[in-house]
């Protein structure tokens, strides 16, 4: 039962964070939203609602991290893995009505500059998060310096178009781009015969 509790405080604050951001969630909210009684909270999280909203972040970016990963895994060309990646945004965005995004976006909109532990997690996301696109173009064969400018391009489209859907709540937005950034990136790559002998050198 306790785990139980504790667990509902974690979705409801993880929700609540993506919704309204760190201050628009008040303990109250977290408290009616979960169904927890008061004094639960302090006990599971003696650093009350900071140590929760830090670990449900931690817990937020570890997924979208581990997601990432093996969408970029899944496909030998990036550009197609990256298309489906803003698939699968349009499609969540869809699901949920247009309510959630980023998971990390609202509370840096926030500006926690008075918990640094919190701004450092959401600063340590983005560089993972741009760190394997990057990553996937440079095996494409993508010098790394444009590697770098393609993945920061996705990350800051995606985190911008995630904004423009919940707004409009239209998800063609997302697709839209979709399909031009998948061209840059297949623009991008090397001829397949130059990647070839790439990997022909390297072995």
């Amino acid at each position: 039962m306790a785990n139980d509790t504790r667990t509902r405080m974690i979705e409801a604050t993880a929700l609540l964070l993506r919704q309204r951001g760190y201050h628009g969630t008040s303990l109250n909210d977290i408290l009616s939203a979960s169904g927890a009684p008061r004094g639960s909270l302090y006990f599971h999280f003696p650093g009350g609602k900071d140590q929760l909203v830090i670990e449900v972040t931690r817990d937020s970016v570890e997924k979208v991290t581990q997601w990432m990963g093996e969408a970029l895994a899944a496909e030998q060309d990036p550009a197609v893995a990256v298309h489906h990646i803003y698939q699968a945004v349009a499609r969540m965005l869809e699901d949920n009505q247009f309510t959630l995004g980023c998971p990390v976006a609202p509370v840096v909109l926030d500006s926690p500059a008075d918990m640094p532990e919190l701004a450092e997690l959401c600063r340590s996301a983005f560089e993972q998060w741009i760190g394997l696109l990057q990553a996937a173009f440079v095996r494409a064969g993508v010098p790394e310096r444009r590697a770098r400018a393609l993945a920061l391009l996705v990350e800051s489209s995606l985190e911008g178009l995630m904004v423009i859907a919940r707004a409009t709540r239209d998800r063609a937005p997302v697709l839209a781009v979709a399909d031009e950034v998948a061209a840059l990136i297949e623009g991008a790559l090397p001829a397949k015969g130059e990647l070839t002998r790439r990997i022909d050198a390297a072995v």
